[in-house]
């Protein structure tokens, strides 16, 4: 467990530091290539200057010799003939190499006048007469050789006619040196200022990670020693906050509480279980042992009780214990009203007469659920009302909006107010000085309201209007057809 939490720990840092590096390389070669078009502009801005500069000169009728050209090495000029031959060139500028589309518009130039006309510069040059300018400037980059030492430059090329006609193309230069100086120095802090910040990065990440899950690891090793003790009477500690692993912890808690709670009930149904059996099978150990000594002695009527009375216990203890296992039988339609005559209608030997009222609307009171099951609940509430009732027990059947209703009472001495959800627990039996054999196992009503609440329903008791216990069961009525 450790080694996995570790594992996500590392996988957590691994992923926030490729997200910032994938950011990071971005933002940066957004910014190299902003910087680098912006410093590009400023020099296309400055040899456009240059170059116009000079063919304002020369369209003002200036002489090549008297060009008041810069020096080469701020920013070479050269101007060119129709056949490209500089005819004027700035101070110390040995040659120029332009690419590009100042070079295209060069070699359409020469090649204009060799015979193999671009039709578009040659329109454009016929447009422009005596001291005119173009107003289209060819930008492109190259290399300048000025005092033997050759540099990168970002050429302007501009068309002229000079006042005798001449055309001519002047090129000027401005140095790229600004612009790799800054983009190299820019290059050079990401370069060094990327890793730092990535190993800044993993660090807060690795560490906040780590303190994030630190309530992980003491919810883990909390369980881990619950599961070494076996105590289930301890719980994972809860974070004071609102967040995923708080939840989580709450949850853990909520689930060890559940089920403490179901161990809990299964130790003392297998205890309340194992002492409900010892009676009847010693009693029945005790008549069989006297039986076998004294035959004139064996009482074979209470042997008989006695094994009935295991034989019912046993069937309610293998009922539970499916009913706890969540085991339901398939689901089928039932006309609740006649499962209930019928079930009425079969008891036999009981001391007070069923009255069942489940006439009228009840005839169309249908439920979806197991028949046997559903029987055994009728079965076990008029058994029950037949241990308490004085004189009279009614059951009646009517549908109340969604739910179909079935109502057992006597006119017993009822259930306190306070007892109303205890008489529901296994093996309780609020008349502890009755004999067991009058008053049951107590698994009576445990197993009627499990049923009960298996199939979508309630079972629930109050006073009943002739005094004694209503119990009232409420199953899902199935919609009419």
């Amino acid at each position: 467990m450790r080694r996995r939490m570790r594992s996500v720990r590392a996988r957590a840092t691994l992923a926030a530091t490729l997200v910032v590096a994938v950011a990071l390389v971005a933002a940066g070669a957004a910014v190299l290539l902003a910087l680098r078009a912006s410093l590009i502009d400023r020099a296309d801005a400055e040899a456009d200057s240059v170059a116009r500069n000079a063919a304002s000169a020369l369209s003002n009728g200036l002489a090549y010799n008297d060009l008041d050209l810069p020096d080469g090495d701020e920013n070479p000029v050269e101007v060119l003939d129709r056949k490209g031959r500089a005819v004027a060139s700035g101070e110390d500028v040995e040659g120029m190499s332009v690419t590009a589309r100042a070079s295209d518009r060069l070699n359409s130039v020469a090649n204009d006048d060799a015979g193999d006309t671009d039709e578009g510069v040659a329109d454009e040059e016929d447009d422009l007469g005596p001291g005119d300018i173009a107003d289209e400037t060819w930008y492109g980059e190259g290399t300048a050789t000025v005092e033997g030492e050759t540099d990168d430059y970002r050429f302007a090329g501009v068309d002229v006619v000079t006042k005798g006609g001449v055309p001519l193309t002047v090129y000027a230069g401005a140095p790229l040196s600004a612009e790799q100086g800054a983009v190299g120095t820019a290059l050079t802090a990401m370069l060094i200022g990327l890793p730092l910040l990535l190993v800044t990065v993993s660090g807060v990440t690795y560490v906040v990670t780590k303190r994030a899950l630190r309530p992980v690891e003491g919810i883990r090793a909390e369980m881990a020693a619950i599961t070494a003790s076996e105590d289930l009477s301890r719980r994972v500690p809860e974070p004071a906050t609102h967040d995923e692993v708080a939840r989580l912890a709450r949850t853990t808690n909520e689930t060890l509480a559940a089920l403490e709670a179901s161990v809990e009930r299964q130790r003392a149904f297998v205890a309340d279980a194992s002492h409900e059996l010892r009676s009847p099978i010693a009693s029945l150990r005790t008549q069989l042992e006297v039986g076998a000594a004294h035959p004139e002695l064996l009482d074979v009527d209470g042997a008989v009780e006695d094994t009935v009375r295991l034989q019912r216990l046993a069937a309610d203890l293998l009922l539970l214990a499916r009913l706890d296992a969540g085991e339901r039988s398939p689901d089928a339609r039932l006309d609740l009203a006649a499962v209930v005559r019928e079930e009425a209608g079969q008891r036999v030997g009981d001391r007070v007469e069923v009255s069942v009222d489940a006439d009228a609307d009840a005839g169309v009171v249908e439920v979806s659920g197991s028949r046997g099951q559903l029987t055994r609940v009728l079965g076990n509430l008029l058994d029950n009302a037949q241990r308490h009732t004085r004189t009279s027990v009614a059951v009646t059947v009517r549908r109340s909006g969604e739910w179909a209703v079935v109502a057992v009472a006597d006119d017993g001495a009822g259930v306190p107010a306070a007892e109303r959800e205890r008489v529901f627990e296994r093996f309780v039996r609020l008349d502890e000085a009755r004999a067991r054999d009058d008053g049951g196992a107590g698994l009576g009503l445990a197993i009627a309201r499990d049923v009960a609440v298996r199939h979508g329903g309630s079972l629930t008791v109050r006073d009943a209007p002739t005094g004694g216990a209503l119990f009232e069961l409420r199953l899902p009525a199935v919609a009419l057809r």
